[in-house]
Parts: C-alpha cells; structure tokens; sequence
C-alpha cells in the first residue's frame, strides 16, 4: 500500500472515528496529558494496522479492536510505570479536561466504567456504541453468551451503584 494512500485512509478513518476514538481515551486514561498520550498511541498503532485491513469486519469494529487492545497494554505499561514512581506531594495535574460543558450524568457514567476492568470496560464501550453481541465477541475474542452474562452483571452493578448514590 503506498504512504499516500495509507494517509488518505487514516485521514478517514479519524474524521469518522472520532468519537469511538475519544470514548475509549476517556475511558482509559483520567488525566489531559494521559489522553494525548493514549491518543499518540492508538493513533500509532491504528496507522500500523491499516495495510492488515482486509474488510472481514467493519472499520469501526476493526478500529474499536485496535483502540481496545491498545488502551489495554497501555494501562498495563502505565501501571508498571506508576507502581516505581514515587508521589511528588503538593504537585497536582494543572491541566484541566477540555470540555467546557459538563454533564453530571456523563461524567458519573464515565467513572463508573474506569471502574471496570480491561474487558468489562471495553465491552460496555461497545456495548453503548451498539455493537451486536456478536461484533463484541469478535472484538474482545470472548464468546456471545459471555458477552450476554458480563453486560448484564454490568448493568446490575451500575443500577445498584446508582440507587445507592440516590439515597444518599
């Protein structure tokens, strides 16, 4: 495939993408310089995956495939790295989330999934972008029906979650 070609693609598939791209960087990592860095990452490893395309699934699957499996070795590296760097008390994150309207809801919702574990935050992700059981099987290489019983302990975890929020 020639580079033009390649960037032509990548090109598209951001513009298209974006927001599968922003809801697993916002998912993954809980801090501005965090999501740029995530972001490089994904980017990266997406522009490697485009000559391995071969439309056996759609794009956003593909991409959601690339994104997840990239956001979770991340997490792991960052972990890694976390657990040998020693807290620098007093020096608090100065960058602030860019969006300037903030909706409660959203922000509680986003919380709760970086609560989740890799997969169980990765399947909700695509559960709420409305992937089939099935397209979610395939992304996360875990079978229909245990895709059916995680998002339903997920959907019971986060109702009781809610409700104990609510009565406070």
């Amino acid at each position: 495939m020639e580079a033009k070609e390649q960037r032509r693609i990548f090109d598209e598939w951001l513009s298209e993408h974006r927001g599968l791209f922003f809801k697993v960087l916002r998912s993954y990592a809980f801090t501005a310089h965090d999501r740029e860095d995530l972001f490089q990452e994904i980017a990266t490893q997406v522009w490697h995956s485009i000559p391995k395309f071969r439309r056996h699934a759609k794009v956003s699957t593909w991409i959601y495939r690339v994104a997840l499996y990239s956001a979770i070795a991340w997490s792991k590296k960052e972990r890694r790295y976390q657990a040998h760097v020693q807290t620098m008390d007093g020096c608090e994150q100065v960058l602030l989330t860019a969006s300037k309207e903030r909706n409660p809801q959203l922000d509680w919702l986003f919380e709760q999934i970086g609560e989740l574990g890799a997969i169980d935050r990765s399947l909700t992700l695509l559960m709420l972008d409305g992937f089939s059981y099935r397209e979610i099987s395939e992304t996360l290489g875990i079978t229909e029906s245990n895709v059916g019983v995680k998002i339903n302990r997920i959907k019971k975890r986060l109702s009781e979650k809610l409700e104990e929020e609510t009565l406070k």
